[in-house]
């Protein structure tokens, strides 16, 4: 592209020459690409509404309380001392989001992404709903405020409020668990003022998002969009013009043969776009794939016979060269890293302890001779039950038969989704002992099954 056709990168469509917001009023999209994404909305929505009434074991499918540091995937309870995981399953989230775009661009923003799934899907369909088309409601927000404009405007910023209110509803479920919210509901405001304020911020900020801020959201805050900037190549499938078959642009004549390209320059797929993009300029920051423009595109050419697919997914390669899509040595090398973390992931996950065993040698404290051939060591043990059943535990040294174990004070016993410690000695034969500092491996048991074992120093005296 020219110098000048680049100028469009130099500003964004939702702001004036003047630095005021440009509002963008999107004519509604009709097409199969539409269809198919409202299917998938809906799947989309009814899990998110599902999810929160989903229990295993009497306890939420997934809760992510991070008010009590308590989080729940598939039914498997996982604490703070479990962050290495969460580090680890954000690494292979973003090896994956990296790949993703890679090969498919900003699909995810287009068809999964939260943003657009309620913006698009649900409060979009309601203004439409209320106020009509794009066009409708340019004229609207144009005309003085009257009754019309006044019954209009007040009924859609009343429906916003409410689904955010039901939104923010689900959205608590998902912290503090969906019993608890119906606990809250049921008793009242009064009894649980905490939980309402969340509540009130929640659809404070939905209701912001989706009446006023928008599209801002996926071009002013999330990053995702300038990433794609560094991620993309021209192997990676976009939205795409096909400049080639579309260029030279001429409005449609017919009573005259064209010898222009296809593109009949009508404008629709910029009517469309929910970011104000003119995706003839080329892939663009602002662009969220939601494939309105394709479905307005397709409709035009359908309409003057012209073959479909002018504005399609497609990479730059595949519409520069006519090439089809094919692995790169870049996507090879980010799928190995990706296979070799979710492999690393998923043993971590299968093998991670249901009781994590902390036992640490008490500070300050020496060996202590108990009658003249036997040693003992005074030991702290921290126990961390990341399960929903109480425990009955006991110790045992599994590296020496005739080591004794003595508990100091209460049992050791630890409590469902809680921390349990103790105290206790460990006693060995002197005459087993030949170094003053010599490794003991110390089992615990629930009765006859053995849930961790842990190693730890055993001091004793040099003769």
């Amino acid at each position: 592209m020219s110098e000048k056709n680049e100028s469009f990168r130099d500003s964004i469509g939702t702001v004036e020459k003047d630095g005021k917001r440009h509002w963008i009023y999107p004519k509604r999209p009709v097409g199969k690409f539409y269809n198919w994404r409202s299917y998938a909305s809906w799947v989309y929505l009814a899990v998110f509404a599902v999810l929160p009434w989903i229990k295993m074991n009497g306890h939420p499918l997934f809760l992510f309380n991070i008010f009590e540091r308590k989080f729940i995937l598939f039914g498997k309870i996982f604490w703070p001392q479990d962050f290495f995981l969460f580090v680890l399953g954000m690494l292979t989230f973003m090896v994956f989001i990296v790949l993703f775009t890679v090969v498919f661009g900003r699909l995810f923003c287009g068809w999964v992404c939260p943003q657009t799934i309620f913006m698009e899907m649900v409060f979009r369909k309601i203004e439409y709903w209320i106020e009509g088309d794009g066009e409708k409601q340019r004229r609207l927000s144009a005309q003085p405020w009257d009754t019309e404009k006044i019954l209009k405007r007040g009924g859609k910023v009343l429906a916003f409020i409410l689904v955010s209110f039901v939104i923010a509803h689900y959205f608590l479920a998902y912290l503090i668990g969906m019993d608890n919210v119906v606990l809250y509901i049921s008793e009242g405001i009064t009894k649980h003022i905490a939980a309402f304020a969340p509540l009130v911020i929640f659809t404070a900020i939905f209701s912001f998002v989706y009446l006023w801020f928008r599209e801002q959201a996926c071009i002013i805050v999330c990053p995702y969009g300038r990433l794609q900037g560094v991620l993309l190549d021209k192997h990676s499938i976009v939205v795409a013009y096909d400049y080639l078959r579309g260029e030279k642009r001429a409005r449609f004549n017919r009573h005259e043969e064209r010898t222009a390209g296809d593109c009949v320059d009508c404008g629709d797929c910029v009517k469309v776009c929910p970011t104000g993009i003119d995706i003839r300029n080329g892939t663009q920051m602002e662009c969220v794939a939601c494939t309105a423009c394709i479905d307005a595109c397709d409709s035009v050419m359908e309409k003057f016979n012209f073959e479909k697919g002018l504005i399609r997914y497609a990479s730059e390669t595949n519409i520069a060269q006519k090439e089809k899509w094919t692995f790169t040595p870049r996507i090879m090398a980010y799928s190995a890293v990706l296979t070799v973390l979710i492999g690393v992931l998923t043993v971590l996950l299968f093998s991670r302890k249901e009781i994590s065993t902390t036992i640490m040698r008490a500070q300050g404290q020496l060996y202590q001779m108990q009658g003249k051939d036997t040693v003992s060591n005074l030991y702290n043990i921290k126990l961390v039950n990341k399960t929903y059943n109480d425990f009955q535990l006991h110790l045992k040294v599994l590296s020496s038969n005739s080591a004794n174990i003595k508990m100091v004070g209460k049992d050791l016993e630890v409590m469902k989704e809680s921390i349990g410690d103790g105290v206790f000695f460990v006693q060995i034969p002197k005459n087993e002992l030949t170094k003053r500092k010599t490794q003991v491996e110390i089992g615990v048991f629930a009765g006859d099954k053995m849930i961790d074992k842990v190693k730890t120093n055993f001091m004793a005296p040099v003769y």
